[in-house]
């Protein structure tokens, strides 16, 4: 039974044995490593991008690599997992940690903290990247055991609440990227200790608090992406981050002066924030950057000459911020300059002619200035200062001496008054003289409801309630209003508005207004109602028709007959409905120019939205409501009414409850545009058809063929398709039948300005092939 083992095969045995106990036991490992990876596919619910596994069951280190998937291994241990699923597409919402997301997560199954648990058994990784695969929850704090890491990429998941702070331990770090998630807490400020991070990308999450300082410190970084998110205070200098090539914080709410910059930055995008300020000289200085966006902000002052020259810029956006002044009239232009923008300001004077004369390679945008050009619609009017051409001719110190002068007169002016007024005030026996007693007393400081002050505030810099920098709505007495209105004759009826009737009339000054006048119940806080008017006539934004003044009228019957007359400016040139009519082909609108004004109407609605706490919605947003000047300049009308009629209707309600501002939403605000934005597109049947109308003929923009069935043909023949497919796309957005998953008008406008932005550059290509 027992074979016999001679004592020389005994002795071979024990010479070799110590050789068999120390080969490593490879198939153990790989089969490891193997069941890890199968038991995250089983996890991630098999995407189809792992559905090569199948055919490497035993070797899945030798899967041949694609844009979906890719695995690398050493030594038989994966160093690298790169997986991009499909679901990162925004679909139908339901609700996570308060947000609305798609439904296009992974099962209610799935664990989070399993998934990573599993993960993290993948010790020697060096690369991890785990796209669109529907991730959600918050994201484990012991992905910090993969000590080795040096590329993660959690990116376009629904991953939400904060970044774990022991991620702080992953010092191999060098790329980071979190986008696209639902990361809600404050931005960490413990980057420093990733002293080998090059690439942070937090982009597009909900990240609030300021700009982590901790990055400053980090010599390595070349890419900062935060945008879309919601930092706010001030941002710091820059200038340590020598090695910094790529700034992206565009659409978040930063408010300080612009901070200064390394000098081998090359991407700078700070667009949709609230920068003040002039633009540093630094910037001028930056020889190698190439795309600057500091568009919709607060900058002040003269542009930089210095911005158009640089000799690798190609890309500069100034767009909407209240720069003012004139351009040099030698401006000179980089030869790689292609797209310039300086439109929305308040700069006059004449083009330069490096601006002007464009080339075919440059596309440049300077609507909505000040300037003496009769191309591309300048603003005419109050919003462009007069004296501003009378001070260009003058050399500074001649302008300087002169505001001096002015000053010192203004100085001996004011004590004189004074000094008079208290003399006369000596020789006086006594008596009062007392102003005559108005209808209302208003015992606000500023003019404002206290309750109105603890409700709500101005973001606007230049608008802010209980300051003077805007004044008081202004009283205007009845009997102005009727010799301006030859006592509301027939003949300056206008028609009927939203609420109220409309006249026209012309002031003694001579400037001619739009009168609405509207009936008060009896019983109506006139107090309350005077406060409202002040802060609508707050309301300043150059999208808007400006309340001028007020007028209350009380009637003689025991106050049975109030009447309210809010007076506007009058904007001459009809409502842009008539423009897109099928019988005022001679006067209709391009393509191009109907996104112009659909970029200001957007503009003035997301102000209205946003400059005051709480926003301002139900603002009546139609076509017949956008007025157009003699420069087809738009400004919406009818805007903010429910702040007085919430005054005027509220003891009418049952109870004696008034009704709130706040009665719609944003997203209804959207949906009334989308109709606008519809109506654009195939004239005014949208509007009179309403939602039957694009639920009907909704298919009819996926083709071509449909397109030009419904489309207006002005549209058609005026506009690129890229164009028209994103304005077209925006809508449907708008005209959801699911409130929440409609636009934010930050995103709407953004889609406007980038319709507009397209087209421009096909309008500037199209006469480039166009013979001469």
């Amino acid at each position: 039974m027992f074979q016999v083992v001679s004592m020389r095969q005994f002795h071979f045995y024990l010479l070799f044995l110590p050789l068999f106990l120390f080969i490593p036991n490879t198939c153990e490992l790989e089969q490891a490593q193997t069941q890890v990876l199968l038991q995250l596919r089983d996890y991630l619910e098999h995407p189809s991008s792992l559905q090569i596994w199948k055919n490497y069951y035993y070797d899945l280190c030798s899967v041949p690599s694609s844009a979906y998937m890719s695995i690398k291994c050493e030594d038989n241990a994966v160093t690298e997992l790169k997986i991009m699923g499909d679901k990162s597409v925004k679909a139908s919402s339901s609700r996570f940690n308060g947000f609305a997301v798609p439904n296009q997560t992974l099962s209610v199954n799935f664990s989070i903290d399993s998934f990573f648990t599993t993960v993290t058994r993948l010790t020697r990784l060096k690369v991890l990247s785990l796209v669109s695969l529907g991730l959600w929850g918050p994201l484990p704090e012991k992905i910090h055991r993969l000590s080795l890491l040096e590329v993660l990429d959690l990116s376009s998941n629904f991953l939400f609440g904060a970044i774990p702070p022991k991620m702080c331990k992953m010092v191999k770090l060098h790329t980071l990227a979190l986008d696209g998630n639902y990361f809600n807490a404050t931005v960490p400020d413990w980057f420093d200790s990733l002293s080998n991070l090059s690439m942070l990308s937090l982009k597009s999450n909900h990240l609030k608090g300021s700009f982590p300082s901790s990055l400053c410190k980090i010599k390595s970084l070349e890419v900062i992406s935060l945008s879309h998110n919601e930092l706010s205070g001030e941002l710091p200098s820059l200038s340590t981050l020598t090695g910094l090539h790529v700034l992206d914080l565009r659409e978040n709410h930063l408010d300080s002066e612009l901070p200064l910059l390394p000098k081998a930055v090359v991407t700078v995008l700070l667009s949709n924030n609230s920068f003040s300020g002039e633009i540093p000289k630094q910037f001028g200085e930056l020889n190698q950057l190439q795309h600057l966006d500091l568009s919709s902000n607060h900058l002040s002052g003269v542009p930089l000459s210095a911005l158009f020259s640089l000799p690798k810029i190609s890309y500069l956006n100034l767009a909407s911020n209240v720069l003012g002044g004139s351009l040099v009239e030698k401006l000179r232009c980089g030869g790689k300059l292609g797209f310039v923008d300086i439109s929305g300001n308040k700069l006059h004077g004449e083009l330069p002619s490096c601006l002007a004369n464009t080339t075919d390679s440059r596309v440049v945008r300077y609507g909505g200035n000040c300037l003496s050009v009769d191309s591309q619609t300048q603003r005419r009017g109050s919003y462009c200062k007069e004296s501003s051409s009378v001070w260009k001719k003058f050399k500074a110190w001649e302008i300087a001496a002169a505001v001096a002068i002015i000053g010192l007169v203004l100085v001996i002016l004011v004590f004189g008054v004074f000094f008079c007024k208290k003399c006369h005030l000596r020789k006086t026996t006594g008596e009062v003289v007392l102003p005559k007693v108005v209808l209302v007393q208003d015992n606000s400081t500023t003019g404002v409801s206290s309750e109105i002050l603890a409700n709500a505030r101005l973001i606007s810099q230049a608008v802010k309630l209980g300051t003077q920098t805007t004044p008081t709505c202004r009283q205007i007495s009845i009997e102005e209003l009727k010799e301006a209105t030859q006592n509301f004759d027939m003949s300056t009826y206008i028609g009927a508005g939203s609420t109220g009737k409309l006249f026209k009339g012309k002031l003694q000054n001579g400037s001619y207004v739009m009168i609405r006048s509207l009936f008060l119940s009896k019983r109506c806080s006139i107090q309350n109602l005077k406060s409202r008017l002040d802060l609508l006539s707050k309301l300043q934004h150059p999208n808007l028709v400006s309340l001028l003044g007020h007028c209350i009228d009380v009637g003689q019957d025991n106050y049975s007959n109030h009447k309210l007359h809010l007076i506007y400016e009058y904007v001459p040139n009809g409502n842009y409905r008539t423009y897109l009519s099928e019988f005022s082909t001679a006067k209709a609108l391009k393509w191009s120019d109907r996104l112009a004004i659909l970029i200001g109407v957007a503009k003035a609605v997301h102000f209205l939205h946003t400059g005051v706490i709480p926003g301002c919605f139900n603002n009546q947003l139609k076509t017949k409501n956008i007025l157009l000047d003699e420069h087809r300049f738009p400004k919406l009308s009818d805007y903010g009414m429910s702040i007085i009629t919430e005054e005027i209707e509220k003891f009418e309600a049952k109870g004696g409850k008034p009704k709130s501002c706040q009665r719609t939403k944003v997203e209804d605000d959207v949906y009334s545009f989308g109709f606008i934005l519809l109506e654009s597109l195939v004239g005014p049947i949208a509007s009179d058809k309403g939602e039957t109308f694009f639920l009907n003929e909704k298919a009819s923009f996926d083709s071509q063929d449909g397109r030009r069935k419904i489309v207006d043909p002005v549209v058609l023949t005026t506009c690129s398709q890229e164009s028209l497919s994103i304005a077209i796309s925006i809508t449907t957005k708008c005209i959801s039948p699911d409130s929440s998953s409609r636009p934010s008008f930050e995103d709407v406008l953004w889609n406007l300005q980038y319709a507009a932005q397209v087209q421009a550059t096909a309008d500037a290509d199209h006469k480039t092939d166009s013979p001469s």
